[in-house]
């Protein structure tokens, strides 16, 4: 029998690993699940283990390869952002893969500041708040003031999706989905490098800038494919949407993070929404589009644990409750907040938390979990609020990602947001699917 002629998709998230084929329908035929364990860098700070990746990745693609009904024909890549491979001449990595959650040294930060800042001028001009590590261009600073033996040993820094698709081309490239995010690279205005990034030198260690769509064709144990270049997870969960629809909506892509996504708001920001955490992505073109971030998923899963503690449940309690209206009235009902959260500051947004949470007031599990998403939602639509007030009027927000299976999340944000048509996606995939979308252009 003829092998599927597949598309092969890797796409790496901050905790899971997947690898999908797709067949030329671009419907799933075969997918591998995988973590892996975290290592410290020399600072003693858990980071990624980008040995342990490239191992993972050379090795799954190589059994794939070797799968008697499939034939892989193209290949691309997309992974989380805000992260750096650095390279030497010889294509090995010379440092650790950065937790972008790393705390930035104040007294380097200052010092950037004092140079090109202040940091709200530099924050509006790069569409990028202020985020420390997470503005992954400042961890090319860090490293140079920091660090300078691990900087000389740099030929290139790579963003991780580019890196992915080097290991199999050999390509040193760049392109503008990971350039785009929050890096603090970028100047939006000039549609060009920031002129920081030349000033200290950092542009002879970035690659050449190509399209996201290019791809090249290479052979690997005698298979013949044609290899994207990789893009940013965030704006490849957005292509499925665009290629389906003709009327304008906006994204809500759930998993670590919830990133609000308007595809169609290019607005200028505002100091008030960079201090929101709203600001822009470069599309696969290189335009300006207007997103807003919330740290949702680790804030649930840090709750959650806490929850199951508190009530002597087992993991995994809450995927099997169902909306229920009662207990989201009761939730409503409530005039005081219950929660603190550990991560979000609802106080940014001009709403209050609980001093602490209010572990005695809850009559079990399901009060308290419904307490937690009211809360949580009101925060999420304060965030999706950012980018929906356009010139261009939505009707339309879809969920995907993890939170799209959250009945309880989904039904508050519906009752929330009343203006607006809600769907969740089977686009679980969605992210892949961009990948995918690229390759097959």
């Amino acid at each position: 029998m003829e092998p599927i002629k597949v598309t092969a998709i890797f796409d790496i998230g901050k905790t899971n690993k997947k690898f999908f084929l797709f067949d030329q329908e671009l419907k799933e035929v075969y997918k591998v699940y995988h973590r892996l364990d975290y290592i410290q860098d020399e600072d003693g700070e858990d980071c990624e283990s980008i040995q342990a990746l490239t191992q993972w990745v050379r090795q799954t693609l190589k059994e794939a390869l070797s799968l008697p009904q499939f034939l892989i024909i193209k290949l691309n890549f997309t992974t989380y952002g805000a992260s750096f491979v650095h390279i030497d001449q010889m294509g090995n990595p010379v440092a650790p893969l950065y937790n972008y959650l790393k705390k930035y040294p104040e007294d380097i930060l200052a010092q950037f500041y004092a140079k090109y800042g202040p940091a709200e001028k530099f924050s509006q001009e790069t569409s990028s708040p202020a985020l420390g590590m997470l503005n992954s261009g400042l961890q090319l600073y860090w490293l140079k003031y920091a660090k300078p033996d691990i900087f000389k040993k740099i030929h290139r820094s790579l963003h991780l999706p580019q890196y992915l698709s080097f290991l199999f081309t050999g390509k040193i490239v760049s392109e503008y989905t990971s350039i785009g995010c929050h890096t603090g690279l970028w100047d939006f205005a000039k549609g060009d490098y920031h002129h920081w990034v030349k000033a200290e030198g950092i542009d002879k260690i970035l690659p050449e800038v190509v399209d996201t769509t290019t791809s090249f064709a290479k052979t690997f144990d005698r298979h013949s494919m044609s290899v994207g270049v990789g893009v940013h997870d965030s704006s490849s969960a957005l292509l499925p949407y665009l290629t389906s629809n003709s009327e304008p909506f906006a994204l809500l892509s759930t998993g670590t993070w919830a990133i609000s996504i308007n595809p169609f708001n290019d607005a200028p920001l505002t100091l008030d929404e960079l201090r929101k955490d709203c600001l822009h992505f470069l599309s696969k073109e290189g335009r300006p589009i207007k997103i807003s971030r919330l740290f949702i998923g680790e804030e649930h899963k840090v709750q959650i644990e806490k929850l199951y503690v508190h009530f002597q449940l087992e993991k995994g309690y809450y995927k099997a409750l169902s909306f229920e209206k009662e207990r989201y009235d009761k939730a409503k009902s409530k005039t005081c907040k219950r929660f603190r959260f550990e991560y979000l500051k609802p106080e940014v947004y001009g709403l209050t938390q609980a001093a602490a949470t209010d572990w005695k007031g809850f009559a079990d599990f399901e009060d308290a979990y419904y307490s937690f998403i009211h809360e949580l939602t009101d925060l999420q639509v304060a965030s999706l609020s950012l980018v929906l007030n356009s010139s261009t009027q939505v009707k339309k927000l879809y969920i995907d990602g993890g939170f799209n299976a959250n009945p309880i999340f989904v039904e508050m944000l519906r009752d929330k947001l009343p203006g607006i048509s809600i769907e969740t996606t089977d686009f679980a995939l969605g992210t892949a699917l961009g990948a995918g979308m690229l390759v097959n252009d």
